[in-house]
């Protein structure tokens, strides 16, 4: 297939302002944060950038799991590190868009961090994805659709006929 344009990459479409967390906050003030920041999920990060983990809504719904969330002290409750899904996932800056629709499509992930090394340069969602197929879609150029393929000829005929009158 040839294209005039290139495939749009991560690094182009991904999100680079993101709310992170470190692994060593208490969870609830974990779960304040994506709260208040209305997001179903962030990075977790270590003190250099290095992206250790992912903490997700579903993750943070596992403080109800743990018997210490029913103790009088709360002062065991945990800390994000205790929560949190280990990256086993995150892609290239690199990766094309049709990559990363493909991948959406067979997991259920809802993010994916962009990583170079083990440092952390962003995040690219389903709605990221969405967002640059509708934009490509935008950009194509309309064609015309002629129900017989000799309508273009007929008509060229009669405009050459007229052109010789």
């Amino acid at each position: 297939m040839s294209q005039s344009h290139p495939l749009p990459i991560a690094r182009e479409i991904m999100t680079t302002r993101l709310v992170t967390v470190p692994p060593d906050l208490a969870i609830f003030g974990a779960i304040r944060i994506l709260l208040r920041n209305q997001i179903s999920g962030a990075p977790v990060v270590d003190e250099n950038g290095a992206l250790i983990g992912m903490l997700s809504e579903l993750d943070c719904l596992k403080v109800l799991a743990n018997g210490e969330f029913y103790d009088d002290d709360h002062s065991e409750e945990g800390i994000v590190r205790n929560y949190m899904t280990s990256v086993t996932q995150s892609i290239d800056p690199e990766t094309d868009v049709y990559t990363l629709a493909q991948y959406f499509l067979n997991h259920t992930v809802r993010r994916l961090p962009v990583v170079r090394g083990s440092m952390l340069l962003g995040q690219i969602s389903r709605r990221d994805v969405l967002r640059t197929i509708e934009e490509m879609g935008r950009k194509r150029m309309p064609r015309k659709h002629y129900p017989d393929y000799r309508e273009p000829m007929d008509r060229a005929d009669r405009t050459a006929h007229l052109h010789h009158r």
